[in-house]
Protein backbone atom coordinates (compact mmCIF):
# COMPACT_ATOMS: atom_id res chain seq x y z
CA UNK A 1 0.00 0.00 0.00
CA UNK A 2 1.50 3.31 -0.93
CA UNK A 3 2.08 5.92 1.48
CA UNK A 4 -1.11 8.60 1.70
CA UNK A 5 1.37 11.29 1.26
CA UNK A 6 3.26 10.22 -1.73
CA UNK A 7 2.32 12.62 -3.82
CA UNK A 8 3.77 15.65 -1.48
CA UNK A 9 6.02 14.54 1.07
CA UNK A 10 7.49 17.63 3.07
CA UNK A 11 11.12 17.77 3.74
CA UNK A 12 13.83 20.02 5.50
CA UNK A 13 16.94 20.57 5.07
CA UNK A 14 19.85 20.89 7.63
CA UNK A 15 22.96 22.07 6.50
CA UNK A 16 21.98 24.12 2.83
CA UNK A 17 24.62 26.37 2.24
CA UNK A 18 28.10 24.27 1.30
CA UNK A 19 28.09 22.28 -1.89
CA UNK A 20 26.01 19.55 -0.93
CA UNK A 21 23.18 21.25 0.59
CA UNK A 22 23.30 23.49 -2.59
CA UNK A 23 22.71 20.47 -4.99
CA UNK A 24 19.79 18.88 -2.48
CA UNK A 25 18.17 21.89 -2.43
CA UNK A 26 18.31 21.65 -6.43
CA UNK A 27 17.51 18.07 -6.60
CA UNK A 28 14.33 18.31 -4.42
CA UNK A 29 12.93 21.57 -5.85
CA UNK A 30 12.67 19.44 -8.75
CA UNK A 31 11.26 16.50 -7.40
CA UNK A 32 7.73 15.79 -7.93
CA UNK A 33 7.14 14.32 -4.33
CA UNK A 34 9.17 16.15 -2.34
CA UNK A 35 8.35 19.52 -1.22
CA UNK A 36 11.15 21.73 0.45
CA UNK A 37 9.61 23.47 3.79
CA UNK A 38 12.73 24.90 5.56
CA UNK A 39 16.52 24.84 4.85
CA UNK A 40 19.01 25.67 7.96
CA UNK A 41 22.01 27.26 7.30
CA UNK A 42 22.97 29.12 10.80
CA UNK A 43 26.05 31.23 9.09
CA UNK A 44 23.90 32.32 6.34
CA UNK A 45 20.80 32.49 7.92
CA UNK A 46 18.84 35.12 7.20
CA UNK A 47 19.80 35.75 3.63
CA UNK A 48 17.78 34.43 0.72
CA UNK A 49 18.95 31.37 -1.03
CA UNK A 50 19.56 33.63 -3.83
CA UNK A 51 22.31 35.24 -2.04
CA UNK A 52 24.30 32.23 -1.20
CA UNK A 53 23.26 30.51 -4.65
CA UNK A 54 22.83 32.58 -7.38
CA UNK A 55 22.58 29.83 -9.79
CA UNK A 56 19.16 29.04 -7.94
CA UNK A 57 17.98 32.42 -8.43
CA UNK A 58 14.72 30.83 -10.72
CA UNK A 59 13.32 28.58 -7.52
CA UNK A 60 12.19 31.85 -5.54
CA UNK A 61 13.04 29.98 -2.36
CA UNK A 62 12.67 31.05 1.39
CA UNK A 63 15.40 32.57 3.64
CA UNK A 64 18.21 30.29 5.40
CA UNK A 65 17.37 29.80 9.18
CA UNK A 66 18.83 28.95 12.64
CA UNK A 67 18.73 25.72 13.40
CA UNK A 68 17.05 26.99 16.71
CA UNK A 69 14.05 28.21 14.32
CA UNK A 70 13.13 24.91 12.52
CA UNK A 71 10.02 23.77 12.84
CA UNK A 72 9.91 20.06 13.31
CA UNK A 73 6.13 19.42 12.68
CA UNK A 74 6.80 21.20 9.07
CA UNK A 75 8.42 17.75 8.17
CA UNK A 76 7.85 13.91 7.66
CA UNK A 77 11.84 13.50 5.89
CA UNK A 78 14.91 15.52 7.13
CA UNK A 79 18.34 15.77 5.09
CA UNK A 80 21.09 16.39 7.24
CA UNK A 81 24.59 17.85 5.18
CA UNK A 82 26.26 19.13 8.11
CA UNK A 83 29.91 17.73 8.83
CA UNK A 84 30.86 14.83 10.87
CA UNK A 85 31.01 15.79 14.36
CA UNK A 86 28.67 18.03 14.32
CA UNK A 87 25.95 16.12 12.69
CA UNK A 88 25.67 13.98 15.21
CA UNK A 89 24.98 16.60 17.66
CA UNK A 90 22.26 17.62 15.95
CA UNK A 91 20.53 14.91 15.05
CA UNK A 92 20.48 13.73 18.47
CA UNK A 93 17.64 16.83 18.68
CA UNK A 94 15.42 15.87 16.06
CA UNK A 95 11.72 13.76 17.39
CA UNK A 96 11.52 10.47 16.65
CA UNK A 97 9.24 9.53 13.87
CA UNK A 98 10.74 12.12 11.23
CA UNK A 99 12.90 9.67 9.37
CA UNK A 100 16.62 11.29 8.85
CA UNK A 101 18.89 11.30 5.61
CA UNK A 102 22.43 11.92 6.64
CA UNK A 103 25.53 12.77 4.41
CA UNK A 104 28.08 13.00 7.25
CA UNK A 105 30.03 10.64 8.13
CA UNK A 106 28.66 10.32 11.74
CA UNK A 107 26.60 6.95 11.21
CA UNK A 108 28.48 5.04 8.31
CA UNK A 109 30.72 3.42 10.68
CA UNK A 110 28.13 0.44 12.23
CA UNK A 111 31.34 0.49 14.70
CA UNK A 112 31.68 3.50 17.18
CA UNK A 113 35.06 2.09 17.91
CA UNK A 114 36.31 2.52 14.38
CA UNK A 115 34.63 5.83 13.79
CA UNK A 116 36.50 7.21 17.04
CA UNK A 117 39.79 5.78 15.68
CA UNK A 118 39.43 7.09 11.95
CA UNK A 119 38.05 10.47 12.64
CA UNK A 120 39.40 11.49 16.41
CA UNK A 121 36.60 12.34 17.96
CA UNK A 122 34.06 10.95 20.00
CA UNK A 123 30.63 9.34 18.92
CA UNK A 124 28.17 10.82 21.52
CA UNK A 125 25.21 9.67 19.71
CA UNK A 126 26.18 6.14 20.50
CA UNK A 127 22.47 4.88 20.90
CA UNK A 128 21.67 5.99 17.76
CA UNK A 129 23.38 3.98 15.59
CA UNK A 130 21.67 0.85 15.85
CA UNK A 131 19.03 2.65 13.96
CA UNK A 132 21.33 3.89 11.25
CA UNK A 133 22.26 1.58 7.74
CA UNK A 134 25.01 1.93 5.38
CA UNK A 135 23.30 4.17 2.24
CA UNK A 136 24.97 2.38 -0.46
CA UNK A 137 21.19 2.12 -2.66
CA UNK A 138 21.85 -0.44 -4.94
CA UNK A 139 23.00 -3.15 -1.92
CA UNK A 140 21.12 -1.87 0.85
CA UNK A 141 17.35 -1.31 -0.15
CA UNK A 142 15.93 -3.31 2.09
CA UNK A 143 17.35 -2.16 5.17
CA UNK A 144 16.85 1.57 4.03
CA UNK A 145 13.28 0.56 3.32
CA UNK A 146 13.16 0.50 7.29
CA UNK A 147 15.74 2.48 8.67
CA UNK A 148 15.21 5.58 10.97
CA UNK A 149 18.60 7.24 10.06
CA UNK A 150 20.20 6.56 6.81
CA UNK A 151 24.19 6.86 6.48
CA UNK A 152 24.87 8.44 2.93
CA UNK A 153 28.53 6.87 2.27
CA UNK A 154 31.81 8.87 0.94
CA UNK A 155 31.84 9.88 -2.37
CA UNK A 156 35.22 7.70 -2.42
CA UNK A 157 33.71 5.04 -0.70
CA UNK A 158 31.09 4.48 -3.35
CA UNK A 159 33.05 5.15 -6.25
CA UNK A 160 35.44 1.97 -5.28
CA UNK A 161 32.59 -0.39 -4.09
CA UNK A 162 30.81 -0.39 -6.97
CA UNK A 163 32.90 -2.20 -9.00
CA UNK A 164 34.37 -4.43 -6.45
CA UNK A 165 31.47 -5.50 -4.50
CA UNK A 166 29.22 -7.56 -6.64
CA UNK A 167 32.54 -9.33 -7.58
CA UNK A 168 32.83 -10.04 -3.92
CA UNK A 169 29.57 -10.87 -2.88
CA UNK A 170 28.99 -13.80 -5.39
CA UNK A 171 32.74 -14.92 -4.75
CA UNK A 172 33.88 -13.92 -8.67
CA UNK A 173 37.34 -12.72 -7.09
CA UNK A 174 38.70 -13.96 -3.97
CA UNK A 175 41.43 -11.66 -2.68
CA UNK A 176 43.26 -10.46 0.15
CA UNK A 177 44.86 -7.07 -1.52
CA UNK A 178 43.55 -4.43 -3.25
CA UNK A 179 44.85 -1.16 -4.47
CA UNK A 180 42.65 1.48 -5.39
CA UNK A 181 44.07 4.89 -7.28
CA UNK A 182 41.79 7.27 -7.62
CA UNK A 183 41.06 10.87 -8.51
CA UNK A 184 38.94 13.57 -6.83
CA UNK A 185 37.76 17.23 -7.88
CA UNK A 186 38.32 19.38 -5.10
CA UNK A 187 34.58 19.91 -3.92
CA UNK A 188 34.95 16.86 -2.43
CA UNK A 189 36.97 19.22 0.41
CA UNK A 190 33.65 21.16 0.58
CA UNK A 191 33.06 24.79 0.46
CA UNK A 192 35.18 26.56 3.16
CA UNK A 193 38.18 28.13 2.15
CA UNK A 194 41.55 26.14 2.75
CA UNK A 195 44.94 27.10 1.68
CA UNK A 196 45.67 23.57 -0.08
CA UNK A 197 42.21 24.10 -2.09
CA UNK A 198 42.58 27.62 -3.79
CA UNK A 199 42.96 28.09 -7.64
CA UNK A 200 46.66 28.06 -7.93
CA UNK A 201 47.55 25.67 -5.18
CA UNK A 202 45.38 23.27 -7.49
CA UNK A 203 45.32 23.68 -11.14
CA UNK A 204 47.77 23.14 -13.77
CA UNK A 205 48.94 19.82 -11.42
CA UNK A 206 47.97 16.96 -9.66
CA UNK A 207 48.87 15.54 -6.34
CA UNK A 208 48.13 12.00 -3.89
CA UNK A 209 46.90 13.16 -0.56
CA UNK A 210 45.98 11.47 2.53
CA UNK A 211 47.86 8.34 1.37
CA UNK A 212 47.29 5.26 3.96
CA UNK A 213 45.37 7.82 6.10
CA UNK A 214 42.08 8.78 4.21
CA UNK A 215 39.20 7.84 6.18
CA UNK A 216 37.02 6.22 3.91
CA UNK A 217 39.14 3.24 4.02
CA UNK A 218 37.37 2.74 7.15
CA UNK A 219 34.32 2.26 5.01
CA UNK A 220 36.23 -0.32 2.49
CA UNK A 221 36.98 -1.98 5.51
CA UNK A 222 33.69 -2.57 6.93
CA UNK A 223 31.83 -3.24 3.66
CA UNK A 224 34.77 -5.68 2.29
CA UNK A 225 34.74 -7.76 5.45
CA UNK A 226 30.55 -8.35 5.45
CA UNK A 227 31.04 -10.00 2.18
CA UNK A 228 33.85 -11.94 2.19
CA UNK A 229 35.14 -14.02 5.63
CA UNK A 230 39.34 -12.75 5.42
CA UNK A 231 40.08 -9.74 5.85
CA UNK A 232 41.36 -7.44 2.58
CA UNK A 233 43.89 -5.52 2.50
CA UNK A 234 43.34 -1.79 1.22
CA UNK A 235 45.51 0.35 -0.66
CA UNK A 236 44.05 3.67 -1.15
CA UNK A 237 45.99 6.42 -3.13
CA UNK A 238 43.77 9.44 -3.79
CA UNK A 239 44.91 12.21 -6.01
CA UNK A 240 43.47 15.78 -5.68
CA UNK A 241 42.23 16.58 -9.38
CA UNK A 242 42.27 20.23 -10.77
CA UNK A 243 38.66 20.06 -11.36
CA UNK A 244 35.82 20.89 -9.93
CA UNK A 245 33.90 17.60 -9.57
CA UNK A 246 34.11 14.14 -10.09
CA UNK A 247 35.60 10.64 -9.29
CA UNK A 248 37.58 8.34 -11.62
CA UNK A 249 38.65 5.04 -9.72
CA UNK A 250 41.53 2.42 -10.82
CA UNK A 251 41.66 -1.35 -9.27
CA UNK A 252 44.08 -3.75 -11.09
CA UNK A 253 43.04 -7.17 -10.55
CA UNK A 254 44.68 -10.86 -11.66
CA UNK A 255 41.50 -11.97 -13.29
CA UNK A 256 40.46 -12.23 -16.64
CA UNK A 257 38.44 -9.21 -18.65
CA UNK A 258 35.99 -11.73 -20.19
CA UNK A 259 34.40 -12.98 -16.72
CA UNK A 260 35.03 -9.72 -14.88
CA UNK A 261 33.02 -7.92 -17.27
CA UNK A 262 29.86 -10.59 -17.78
CA UNK A 263 30.21 -10.77 -13.66
CA UNK A 264 29.37 -7.26 -13.62
CA UNK A 265 27.17 -6.35 -16.36
CA UNK A 266 24.59 -9.43 -14.85
CA UNK A 267 24.85 -7.58 -11.52
CA UNK A 268 23.82 -4.35 -12.74
CA UNK A 269 21.55 -5.23 -15.46
CA UNK A 270 18.64 -4.18 -13.85
CA UNK A 271 20.05 -1.11 -12.17
CA UNK A 272 18.83 2.05 -13.48
CA UNK A 273 22.04 4.28 -12.41
CA UNK A 274 24.94 1.88 -13.02
CA UNK A 275 26.19 1.10 -16.15
CA UNK A 276 28.40 -1.27 -17.42
CA UNK A 277 30.54 -0.04 -20.34
CA UNK A 278 31.14 -2.25 -23.32
CA UNK A 279 34.21 -4.02 -22.57
CA UNK A 280 37.47 -1.71 -23.18
CA UNK A 281 35.59 1.06 -22.76
CA UNK A 282 36.94 3.86 -19.93
CA UNK A 283 34.37 5.78 -18.15
CA UNK A 284 35.21 9.41 -18.22
CA UNK A 285 34.26 11.77 -15.04
CA UNK A 286 33.39 14.75 -17.81
CA UNK A 287 30.23 11.68 -19.01
CA UNK A 288 28.75 11.96 -15.52
CA UNK A 289 29.24 14.88 -14.33
CA UNK A 290 26.09 16.61 -12.66
CA UNK A 291 24.14 13.38 -12.53
CA UNK A 292 23.23 10.63 -10.36
CA UNK A 293 25.23 7.87 -12.86
CA UNK A 294 28.22 5.45 -12.29
CA UNK A 295 29.64 4.40 -15.62
CA UNK A 296 32.16 1.41 -15.04
CA UNK A 297 34.43 -0.22 -17.15
CA UNK A 298 36.79 -3.20 -17.44
CA UNK A 299 39.53 -3.37 -19.48
CA UNK A 300 42.43 -6.05 -20.25
CA UNK A 301 45.47 -5.56 -19.06
CA UNK A 302 48.79 -6.13 -21.69
CA UNK A 303 48.75 -9.60 -19.72
CA UNK A 304 45.37 -11.86 -20.71
CA UNK A 305 45.04 -12.84 -17.24
CA UNK A 306 44.78 -9.50 -15.51
CA UNK A 307 42.59 -6.76 -16.00
CA UNK A 308 42.01 -3.39 -14.80
CA UNK A 309 38.34 -1.69 -13.47
CA UNK A 310 37.81 1.67 -13.62
CA UNK A 311 34.13 3.55 -12.11
CA UNK A 312 33.41 7.23 -12.44
CA UNK A 313 30.99 9.43 -10.67
CA UNK A 314 30.33 12.59 -9.68
CA UNK A 315 31.07 13.34 -5.85
CA UNK A 316 28.65 16.02 -5.22
CA UNK A 317 25.54 13.63 -6.84
CA UNK A 318 25.76 10.05 -6.57
CA UNK A 319 28.53 10.36 -4.33
CA UNK A 320 26.46 12.62 -2.25
CA UNK A 321 23.36 14.47 -2.58
CA UNK A 322 21.79 12.44 -5.53
CA UNK A 323 22.38 8.87 -3.67
CA UNK A 324 20.67 10.73 -0.59
CA UNK A 325 18.07 11.94 -2.77
CA UNK A 326 18.01 8.06 -3.78
CA UNK A 327 17.69 6.67 -0.46
CA UNK A 328 14.64 8.78 0.07
CA UNK A 329 12.44 7.24 -2.68
CA UNK A 330 13.44 3.81 -1.46
CA UNK A 331 12.32 4.96 2.34
CA UNK A 332 9.61 6.01 1.44
CA UNK A 333 8.53 3.60 -1.56
CA UNK A 334 8.53 6.53 -4.40
CA UNK A 335 9.97 5.52 -7.71
CA UNK A 336 13.74 5.12 -7.21
CA UNK A 337 14.72 7.44 -10.45
CA UNK A 338 11.79 10.12 -9.07
CA UNK A 339 13.82 13.41 -9.61
CA UNK A 340 17.18 12.01 -10.61
CA UNK A 341 16.93 11.19 -14.45
CA UNK A 342 18.80 14.06 -15.33
CA UNK A 343 20.98 13.70 -18.16
CA UNK A 344 25.08 14.32 -17.37
CA UNK A 345 26.53 17.77 -18.16
CA UNK A 346 28.65 17.46 -21.65
CA UNK A 347 31.24 19.42 -21.99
Amino acid sequence: MEPEYLESIPVSLIGGSGYTGGELIRLISSHPNFKLMEIVANRSAGKKVEEVFPHLRHLNLTTFINFEDLDFSKAKLIFCALPHATSQEIIKKIPSGIKIIDLSADFRLSDTNAYEKWYKTEHIAKELQKHAVYGLSEFYRTEIEKAKIIACTGCNAAASLFPLLPLLKRKIIDISHVTISLGAGVSGAGRVAKDNIIHSEVSEGTKPYNVGTHRHIAELNQEFSKVQSKKIDVTLIPHLLPQNRGIIVSIPLDYNANSIHEALNDYYRNEAFVIVLPIGNIPATHHVRGSNYCHIGVVEDNNSKRCILFSAIDNLVKGSSGQAIQNANISFGIDETAGLLESPIFP
